[in-house]
């Protein structure tokens, strides 16, 4: 396609007629080559060539058509070839003789064949006349002639124009539609053709902005352009006939939006803060600040330029800091920051467009904070050049000088924070100084104990320094080095034993008054005229005496090295020395006697009690010995029937199985069930040796097949089977007894008003059921009853209780004298007998004795079954007097209340 400038309309006709003739004169047939058909492409521009524009279409003659060939440029840094053999710039540049020339090449992507064209770009000359008609007329574009076909062989048209971008101002003041360029077809004279464009801006979104007149072509703008908006529209355009059939291929239409000078420049901060430090030299960057202009950047109307507009403070100079006018980098050019006298400046920075011309571009300003930050140009002093301090001996964790700095630096920064050290007068490292994170003040501690009688007095060379290194150049003054003079205080100090503690070894048995040993204190205070009293303050046995003035240890009773008080053969006691100071002091020493062992402690048999049955079989009775001596006055023993009586080796035998243990036996055929003490003749292995007696209880019962007895009858006959019964049924009276007084005692608290009733709940209150003398009903005997039948209900947990406190009496003489599981029931049923008996039968005792008599003797059955023998105990029941003599008293105490 072309794009024919100011031409008359009756030039294209002409020239497509010549070009017609031209190709049917030649009558020759070319056959078909494979590669470029033209030697050189030639574009004429009207203008610099711009980014994206299309320049020109190169062709390739594809014979067969089954070639995929690949294009490539020369200059790919300044021209692409897409796979159509439409040539763009890649990027914008003026016309010049260096971008005139270039070659494209073709490839054959399988076989790798290559071939390749030039292509000639100029620039098109302007006549004056020519700009008098552009100004004159509309621009025209009009669509490419298509490729003929003659006899089956394809014809070449002339080769096409590439239609350069259109240019079209942002902002125009109109008038609108304003018109840009007709399109037209060649073929209008012949047929009646209607005329659209299609893309963004006219049919897609924003849609309206360009329209064309579909019977004449001239394509229009509605309205302003905003370049910052959309800087670029890609229209087509198409022309078909009257029936929608599509008469010419579509062409390209680029309209470039040209930028104005229409946005201020703005920075990304309108206030900006960047740090220096203090002395910096010049040329020491600071910080660096940004502005953006919406306009074209490659343009001038978005090339920005810097300058700092003022100064403020003023000092030194008013000229302290420069700034570069393209990258807004803020940099010193001056010396004389000194933070001590200005911490502060503020500039105003001013960005202007069109490279900073006054005239025509436009600016904007923001303010640069910049802080001078602190070095250490300034050495901690301190306010005197001597300190004072005391300190108590052995006292740690004390401050006992404060030690005060001036420092000019910023407080509270690595520059200001001072940092002590001790350089001498402390080589034992007694002292250490912390710095007070508010004051800044030394606090010299003392962190070792000191003694007054080996230091009186400690002179400290202490220096002051910073966290960070002082400047380069700067040097400590003599005022960063003190001296701290520390006296030292004489305090009364405890006695100390040496050694604590003390160990020493004796045997036992050691008469009493023996003197053991010489346990005495020293005074550390050694310039103090003190005297030393010694007292005893733990000796668990109370076996030991100490003499109070020079410390002597004697004994005052027999050493044993088996009492429960000495632990691994050692015993331990603590002996106190206390001095005459003001304040007086004391210290505590330890004496651990080391117990030697000596044959004093005969054997005794173990177990004591042991069971077993009539007849030797199948039971036997294992023992061993038990000796509170340890070797070699202990085991092994020896084990021996005595003489005497004569029935004790005639009914048994002992058998030693080892060094420990032993096995008794019956050596009759049969034993009457009883309980026997069969004594044991037992010998240890001191030197000399240690015998003694020992008894060992042996219940000889009836044994079923297992070996466990069964003739509970002859051991309730031979123990205390009656006695145990009437134990239980006192206990069962103690417990009325108590029921008793507790009622009186609450008969009294309500008879007297004196407090709330805490147990009773209100519904029950006994004050509702005590009846009037004069009213009618029941006599004396039901009023008392009726009472009693209320405290009874209520206190019925508590007669447990007191049960339960009484049965492990019972049954440690019940474990004696039946087997386990007898005593296990016995247990359980205690507690409960005193409750049922208050609860069903307290009530009766008033109204008839004959029912106390009935209840003991059901309360006898309930025993005799329990423990597994007939009731032949009932006889207790029949001393009423007993019982009557209990309900007497208790009566009398009701008449008391």
């Amino acid at each position: 396609m072309c794009r024919i400038l100011g031409a008359p309309r009756t030039l294209l006709p002409l020239l497509a007629a010549l070009l017609q003739a031209s190709v049917e004169a030649s009558g020759e047939i070319a056959l078909c080559k494979t590669g470029f058909p033209e030697d050189v492409y030639s574009a004429v521009l009207s203008q610099d060539v711009l980014e994206g524009q299309p320049l020109l279409n190169v062709k390739f003659s594809n014979c067969n058509g089954k070639r995929k060939v690949q294009y490539e440029s020369s200059e790919p840094a300044d021209f692409k070839v897409d796979e159509d053999g439409m040539v763009y710039a890649v990027r914008s540049f003026p016309l010049s003789s260096e971008h005139s020339k270039f070659l494209i090449y073709a490839q054959d992507k399988e076989t790798q064949e290559k071939w390749q064209v030039a292509v000639k770009l100029s620039l098109k000359p302007t006549l004056p006349e020519d700009s008098m008609k552009e100004s004159r007329e509309i621009e025209e574009i009009v669509f490419p002639r298509q490729v003929t076909k003659h006899s089956g062989y394809l014809q070449r048209q002339k080769r096409d124009w590439v239609i350069p971008p259109i240019n079209l101002p942002e902002n125009s003041r109109g008038p609108f539609p304003q018109e840009l360029v007709r399109i037209r077809s060649d073929r209008d004279k012949n047929l009646s053709l209607r005329y659209s464009v299609t893309g963004p801006g006219a049919d897609q979104p924003p849609t309206g902005i360009f329209i064309i007149n579909p019977i004449s072509g001239q394509l229009s703008v509605t309205k302003p352009l905003d370049r910052e908006l959309i800087a670029r529209f890609h229209l087509r355009a198409h022309a078909v006939d009257i029936n929608g059939n599509q008469v010419e291929n579509p062409i390209d239409i680029v309209i470039n939006v040209i930028d104005m000078n229409d946005n201020r420049p703005e920075f990304l901060h309108q206030v900006w803060n960047g740090t220096v430090p203090e002395g910096s030299k010049p040329g020491t960057y600071v910080m660096t600040v940004t502005a953006i202009d919406a306009d074209d950047p490659n343009a001038l109307n978005g090339m920005l330029r810097y300058r700092i507009l003022s100064q403020a403070p003023s000092t030194p100079s008013p000229n302290m800091f420069t700034i570069n006018n393209e990258t807004g980098d803020i940099i010193t050019v001056a010396a004389g920051l000194d933070r001590e006298k200005v911490q502060q400046y503020t500039l105003i920075i001013q960005a202007t467009d069109m490279e900073g011309n006054p005239t025509y571009g436009l600016s904007n300003t923001a303010t640069a904070v910049i802080t001078v930050t602190d070095v250490n140009d300034n050495p901690p002093e301190f306010t005197a050049m001597t300190f004072y301090g005391e300190v108590p001996e052995n006292r740690v964790d004390v401050i006992v000088a404060n030690l005060t700095v001036t420092d000019k630096d910023q407080p509270h920064t690595p520059a200001w924070n001072a940092v002590y050290r001790i350089s001498g007068g402390d080589p034992t490292g007694r002292f250490a100084i912390q710095t007070d994170p508010n004051s800044n003040d030394g606090l010299v501690t003392v962190v070792k104990p000191i003694d007054f009688e080996t230091n009186r007095m400690f002179v400290l060379t202490v220096a002051a320094e910073n966290q960070v290194p002082l400047a380069k150049g700067i040097q400590h003054p003599p005022q960063s080095t003190a001296t701290v003079s520390v006296t030292v205080i004489d305090v009364n100090e405890n006695p100390y034993f040496a050694p604590n503690p003390k160990i020493i070894r004796q045997e036992e048995g050691l008469h009493t008054g023996t003197m053991l040993t010489t346990f005495t204190a020293q005074d550390p205070d050694r310039y103090m005229q003190q005297n030393i009293r010694y007292t005893k303050l733990s000796d668990p046995a109370n076996w030991l005496k100490i003499d109070p003035v020079n410390g002597q240890i004697t004994t005052i009773a027999v050493l044993d090295r088996e009492s429960p008080n000495v632990k691994n053969n050692i015993y331990n006691a603590t002996f106190l020395a206390s001095d005459n100071g003001i304040p007086p002091m004391s210290g505590t020493g330890t004496l651990q006697i080391y117990l030697l062992d000596i044959n004093d402690n005969a054997p005794q048999v173990l177990p004591q009690e042991a069971e077993t049955c009539e007849t030797p079989d199948p039971n036997s009775i294992n023992i061993t010995a038990l000796d509170y001596d340890i070797d070699p006055n202990a085991g092994p023993f020896a084990f021996d029937l005595p003489l005497s009586p004569v029935t004790i080796k005639r009914n048994w035998t002992i058998t030693r199985l080892n060094g420990d243990f032993a096995q008794l036996n019956l050596k009759i055929k049969f034993l009457e069930a009883g309980i026997y003490e069969v004594p044991i003749i037992i010998t240890d292995s001191g030197n000399p040796p240690k015998s003694n007696i020992s008894i060992l209880r042996v219940k000889v019962c009836q044994c079923d097949s297992n070996g466990d007895c069964t003739d509970v009858d002859r051991i309730v006959g031979a123990g205390l089977g009656t006695g145990a019964i009437i134990a239980i049924l006192l206990c069962i009276i103690i417990l009325l007894i108590l029921v008793l007084m507790f009622v009186v005692w609450m008969k009294r608290r309500d008879k007297e008003r004196q407090a709330k009733q805490l147990l009773i709940d209100p519904e029950d209150d006994v004050r509702d059921n005590i009846l009037k003398y004069d009213e009618e009903g029941g006599g004396e005997e039901d009023q008392v009853s009726s009472s009693l039948d209320l405290y009874v209900k209520f206190y019925e947990r508590t007669f447990k209780m007191v049960g339960k406190m009484l049965i492990h009496q019972v049954k440690e003489w019940c474990q004696v004298s039946f087997p386990s599981s007898h005593c296990q029931t016995l247990g359980e049923f205690l507690p409960t007998c005193a409750a049922y008996f208050l609860n069903y039968y307290f009530f009766f005792f008033w109204k008839s004795r004959m029912s106390l008599y009935l209840f003991c003797e059901k309360i006898i059955n309930i025993v005799s079954r329990s423990l597994g023998f007939t009731s032949n105990a009932n006889f207790i029941c029949t001393d009423k007097n007993f019982f009557f003599e209990v309900l007497i008293v208790a009566q009398r105490v009701k008449n008391l209340t």
